[in-house]
């Protein structure tokens, strides 16, 4: 959520983390904030066997959501991929995250402007 080498600190995290626990399915905005270039919520708390959505809300272009442990930002305890980044508000992708861990992604494109997200769950 921090800068790294190759990306911007995500703009819209303020250090907390949203603690949704007791959700049995939660959702992501893609394209949230001021600019579009952002998750909404950008770091949250889910319990394991929760289902997350992303869905896309047409701002900010083409956007993906991107988990690569041996790459990007930095170590993951999964790995996934939308596919290739797509626009509009008719997009969404889900993963359900079945073990305890820590998944850090991103959005491919605006990886440089500060488009990443954590999910840690418990």
């Amino acid at each position: 959520m921090t800068e790294t080498d190759i990306g911007a600190a995500a703009n819209n995290y303020d250090g907390e983390i949203v603690d949704l626990r007791d959700e049995s399915d939660v959702t992501i905005d893609v394209g949230a904030g001021d600019d579009g270039y952002a998750y909404g919520p950008s770091a949250v708390a889910v319990s394991a066997g929760t289902e997350v959505l992303w869905d896309w809300t047409g701002e900010g272009g083409q956007h993906n959501v991107e988990a690569e442990p041996d790459g990007q930002i930095g170590e993951s305890d999964y790995e996934f991929s939308s596919g290739d980044p797509v626009e509009g508000a008719d997009n969404e992708y889900s993963y359900t995250f079945d073990e305890s861990g820590i998944a850090l992604y991103h959005c491919e494109p605006h990886l440089s402007l500060g488009m990443k997200g954590s999910i840690v769950v418990d």
